[in-house]
């Protein structure tokens, strides 16, 4: 029996790395356990500062410890890709989740590593817990900043965007950014770790100390619920626009295949009618991404000439998402058509997805391009300006954005910058079928609007169409009586939209508490490295 015991000891860090990885998974969509963030990274810490000590090369073991609870995390909780290979049929697209965990395993690697090199010794001293908390947090702020950027970016689902349904937590946001957010849980992280630990050297000693480094945090826990409380008492003068957002429930496979084209017209047709026919017709009227066949402003289209047709009769700002043609060019693009004059205006999407919208390196390795292009057969071209459009009432100016672009922060705020006051995110989850990365795709969002104070109309084909307000909470969602948001309608209400040309810190400056948390990451790691050499 021993010897069993002894060799199920010997597993228990890779267990603690897993446990990581799935406490981690839970903490969002479909699962939505936030609570479990608190305590999501303590059985990883514990395994990096107490398993394998004796070993020469730790540090290795460290990464992969890291690495095991990554990989786990990202499988799970980017399950949805597997929803594309069932989509298309198609075994590449099936295997596309391993191959990004894979890749994403590395930053928790790289921050496994990191805090096995500022192990706090004692744990005794509450200014050296709080300190080995700091370096924790920062780091754990690093990568996922990098994650958002490098190799075209992929942040979805930082350890902040667990918090997403606590809208009183997240207000911070409007400083920092969500990754502040995630400093925050991973500081409380190594702190639900030191004091335990703590205590039971104090209880062996019987020398007890004042725990400083828990006071603080459960005091500046409670100071961030208070700041949010106060903030939402001090809303901004706002006006009143009436918006209706159409979701069509439209499968996929039928979006671009001719002999469907004249069932989407009627349905967009007849669910506008509803809201253009209610006793306070909207001002705004949103259709989502891809919504017709064709390009729009080619208006020798079907698609083109429906809109025109329509627009012309409901005499209401229409924005919709559509293809769009120019010079050779193809780009996934947001229309605006102006009720009163029949206007266009034209935004392409800036920020395309890999392997989605575009094949990267597709003319360099033909192999993988011809695999590829099974299910993108061409690639998109990238927009060049943050264009902003100006409704028929000109007091509203909305930023149009495009499927994944409401989870870039950085490319937000380039339209609050340019004058938005209102964030519509116009998108097609139905690539994700009924899984949760519908809900995911929101909980990212959701933290635009705290991080610019501007509010959110999201209108999806299908999965969550909904108003958020600038605090970052879900005012309202087209749900059917059973509570599904996989269903056809439309949404009706009114948005509060900010009247003053107010920036937050985070507009002005973007990702700048991240960025230091970069420069303070990598000034303590050559520091650190630079005095065990000496030793």
């Amino acid at each position: 029996m021993k010897p069993f015991v002894v060799q199920a000891l010997r597993f228990w860090p890779w267990l603690a790395a897993i446990s990581t990885g799935l406490l981690c998974t839970a903490c969002f969509p479909p699962f939505d356990q936030s609570w479990l963030c608190w305590i999501a990274l303590t059985p990883l810490i514990a395994a990096v500062w107490f398993s394998g000590r004796n070993s020469k090369r730790r540090w290795l073991r460290n990464l992969v410890l890291g690495y095991v609870a990554g990989v786990v995390f990202f499988t799970a909780t980017f399950s949805w890709f597997g929803s594309l290979g069932v989509l298309y049929e198609n075994f590449w697209l099936r295997g596309l989740s391993l191959l990004l965990s894979i890749y994403l395993g590395l930053y928790f690697a790289f921050w496994s590593w990191f805090i096995g090199l500022i192990t706090p010794g004692d744990f005794l001293g509450s200014w050296r817990n709080l300190q080995t908390a700091v370096l924790a947090a920062v780091a754990w702020v690093a990568h996922e900043w990098v994650r958002g950027w490098l190799f075209s970016g992929f942040g979805w689902n930082g350890l902040g965007v667990a918090l997403h349904g606590n809208w009183p937590l997240i207000q911070i946001a409007e400083f920092s950014g969500v990754t502040g957010l995630s400093f925050v849980i991973a500081f409380a992280n190594v702190i639900a770790v030191t004091t335990p630990l703590r205590l039971f050297r104090e209880a062996q000693t019987h020398q007890v100390r004042p725990h400083f480094d828990l006071t603080l945090t459960l005091a500046g826990i409670v100071g961030l619920l208070a700041f949010g409380l106060y903030s939402a008492q001090n809303r901004p003068p706002a006006k009143t626009l009436r918006v209706a957002a159409v979701q069509t429930d439209v499968p996929q496979h039928e979006k671009f295949d001719p002999q469907f084209s004249a069932q989407i017209f009627q349905r967009f047709a007849r669910l506008s009618e509803i809201a253009l026919r209610s006793s306070a017709p909207p001002d705004l009227l949103v259709w989502p991404e891809s919504s017709m066949p064709d390009p729009v402003r080619d208006l020798n289209t079907e698609s083109g000439d429906f809109v025109a047709k329509f627009s012309a009769s409901s005499k209401t700002d229409l924005l919709l998402g559509t293809l769009d043609a120019d010079d050779g060019h193809d780009y996934n693009a947001a229309l605006l058509v102006s009720g009163a004059t029949q206007q266009m205006q034209i935004y392409r999407k800036m920020h395309l997805v890999p392997f989605g919208e575009y094949i990267p390196l597709r003319h360099s390795f033909p192999l993988f391009a011809a695999v590829a292009s099974k299910w993108v057969p061409g690639d998109f071209d990238l927009g060049r300006d943050h264009t902003v459009f100006r409704l028929t009432n000109n007091d509203v100016r909305v930023a149009p954005l495009i499927c994944f672009e409401d989870t870039v922060g950085d490319l937000v705020r380039q339209f609050v910058l340019k004058g938005a006051n209102l964030l519509v995110d116009v998108t097609n989850d139905a690539w994700f079928l009924r899984s949760g990365g519908s809900r995911q795709h929101l909980a990212n969002a959701i933290f635009r609007c705290v991080e610019t104070r501007r509010p959110m109309v999201r209108a999806a084909n299908t999965g969550v169409t909904c108003f958020v307000n600038e605090f970052g909470r879900v005012t309202q969602m087209l749900q059917d009586e059973t509570g599904s948001t996989f269903t056809e309608g439309v949404l009706t209400g009114e948005i509060k939209v900010p009247i003053a040309d107010e920036l937050t810190f985070y507009t002005r400056h973007g990702d700048l508490f991240a960025k230091l948390c970069a420069a303070v990451t990598a000034m303590a790691m050559l520091a650190i490295l630079a005095l065990r050499r000496k030793l």
